[in-house]
């Protein structure tokens, strides 16, 4: 792993000053151990997932440990894993996947989760990026799995592929890998954890392929502890609090929402394997979860089922990221549930959120102000500091930083001076407080004029036809680009002339003039990543899809 990083001098620094209990960190550290630390209480529940009765059945943070360190001793003496080598994971958020991947951390093993949506090509990409050693799956999905290694075998990769089913302790064995586990819990093996270091690689996760291929950024135990030391107090999390929420566990936004936060404070989660807007709110009727983590996608389609008349057990906080919540989202939902949602913007690279629009900052469309342990500034395009009001490219700084994984292009594009470019526009206020504008690349040169895609979207959002829609720039030979809307309607009856025009009209009033989609397109879909996030690339035809 370490042969395949990319030099000190190309890596992001990484700055622990924001972390004063750093200071105290061992030099030995399982993230594993640490998440199942018995002195956070081994009767405390960490796990609620959807039972044989129709209800919520849960595993204490004791059980929890207990099958981990079972799991983990099948990998080690039935598998053979060695510290250092990947083990890929594929299966929708349930019980074994959570389990799995505190087990390949505390055998000392390196976790590659991937999307359960993701296809034998894209899997085939990662198991040869990662050089994948192991590979476990849900009984469902090894279709795509079975293909990717077939395909895989022409790089000399052919990794032992496992199935297993939920992991609920109730459930009947549905692969190999239930079996296992069962005889290792029957004999009573534990594997102690593995005296891994803190700077020892715990996980490969990729990105979820918004500008293209998808890149693999590593990320260590120490990573690990410093998100849950700075994301769960900036979020008042506490003991009591139940996390429930759609990202899947492959997605960094998910890990950390419904596994190492909680854990790591003594809390739980709920874990759906199909976390649809329907089942989301009758998981928070049945489970009175306390935090919902999703995506802003969501927040619109939940606002649509409420607005229907489903009922609503609201939770104490709401948190989106994976990418910007529009300032109508936010209204809409603090509207109908009386609550605001945390906005925040997060990376795979950083591993978690590093700004978000917490207490008195949560109004719409900002991000907010970094997590204390990061900072933040904006950069024009010769690298040099933006004065507030003006738009700059954000670069960030802190505990977390990009690694990619044997990527050197990517990642000298991505690493400038010790700093993190995210490829995000930004605009900070007088008051410090961060404003989005846009991905860099996908900024729409107008006649001379820069207009920012999510702006335009936004504005359209607040329509009540719309309810969803995608704004690019389109080649135009008088104009250079021109604004393109790609609009999903309510009614998709109303698609036509006339709506277009009052669309653009509509804009018109509400921004300048020269911002409104000269073009507007009706369409049913719109193209998303597996994590819900819009692949705007896909919308420009001469695209390459090559991204930074």
């Amino acid at each position: 792993m370490r042969d395949h990083l990319p030099p000190p001098e190309e890596q992001a620094r990484r700055d622990l000053s924001g972390l004063p209990q750093a200071a105290d960190w061992p030099e030995m550290m399982n993230s594993a151990a640490r998440l199942l630390d018995p002195a956070l209480g081994p009767g405390r529940p960490a796990l609620h997932f959807p039972g044989p009765d129709g209800g919520f059945s849960t595993l204490t943070r004791g059980q929890l440990a207990e099958r981990v360190a079972a799991l983990a001793a099948v990998l080690v003496e039935d598998l053979g894993l060695i510290p250092g080598q990947r083990v890929l994971l594929r299966a929708p958020n349930t019980p074994m996947l959570a389990t799995a991947w505190l087990a390949v951390l505390w055998a000392g093993g390196v976790a590659v989760a991937t999307m359960p949506l993701l296809r034998a090509g894209e899997l085939a990409h990662i198991l040869g990026k990662a050089r994948v050693n192991l590979a476990l799956c849900d009984a469902t999905l090894t279709d795509e799995l079975a293909a990717a290694i077939d395909a895989a075998q022409v790089a000399g990769l052919e990794p032992p592929l496992l199935t297993h089913g939920s992991g609920a302790p109730d459930a009947a064995p549905a692969g190999q890998l239930d079996s296992l586990l069962a005889a290792a819990l029957a004999a009573g093996r534990r594997l102690p954890p593995c005296p891994t270091r803190a700077d020892d690689p715990a996980l490969i996760a990729f990105t979820s392929g918004t500008t293209g291929p998808a890149k693999g950024t590593v990320h260590d135990h120490r990573d690990l502890a410093a998100i849950d030391a700075l994301v769960p107090p900036r979020l008042e999390l506490g003991c009591d609090d139940i996390t429930l929420g759609s990202p899947p566990l492959a997605f960094t936004f998910g890990l950390g929402a419904l596994l190492t936060f909680p854990l790591s404070v003594g809390a739980s989660a709920v874990l759906l394997p199909a976390p649809s807007p329907e089942a989301l709110l009758q998981a928070l009727a049945a489970t009175r979860a306390t935090v919902l983590f999703t995506a802003p996608t969501a927040y619109r389609a939940l606002a649509g089922l409420i607005e229907a008349g489903a009922p609503l057990a609201p939770p104490r906080l709401c948190v989106s990221a994976g990418e910007h919540l529009p300032g109508p989202d936010f209204e809409r939902w603090r509207k109908l549930t009386g609550h605001s949602i945390v906005n925040g913007i997060g990376a795979t690279e950083l591993l978690h959120i590093f700004i978000a629009a917490t207490g008195a900052d949560a109004r719409p469309g900002t991000t907010g102000r970094p997590i204390p342990g990061y900072r933040a500034r904006l950069l024009d395009e010769a690298g040099q500091p933006v004065p507030p009001g003006q738009p700059g490219r954000l670069a960030i700084q802190g505990p977390t930083g990009c690694r990619y994984l044997a990527d050197r292009a990517r990642q000298r594009a991505y690493v400038h001076d010790g700093w993190n470019l995210t490829g995000d526009l930004f605009r900070m206020d007088e008051d410090g407080l961060f404003w989005y504008l846009g991905r860099a690349d996908d900024m729409i040169i107008s006649a001379g004029y820069n207009i920012g895609g999510p702006e335009v979207e936004s504005c359209l959002l607040a329509h009540p036809l719309v309810e969803d829609c995608a704004v690019v720039g389109l080649p135009d030979p008088e104009r250079g680009q021109v604004v393109a809307a790609h609009v999903i309607l309510s009614d998709p009856a109303a698609a036509g002339p006339a709506t277009a025009r009052a669309l653009q009209d509509f804009v018109k009033a509400r921004l300048a003039p020269y911002k409104y989609p000269r073009r507007v397109l009706f369409v049913d879909r719109l193209p998303r990543t597996a994590t819900g996030k819009l692949q705007r690339f896909r919308l420009r035809p001469t695209d390459t899809g090559d991204g930074p």
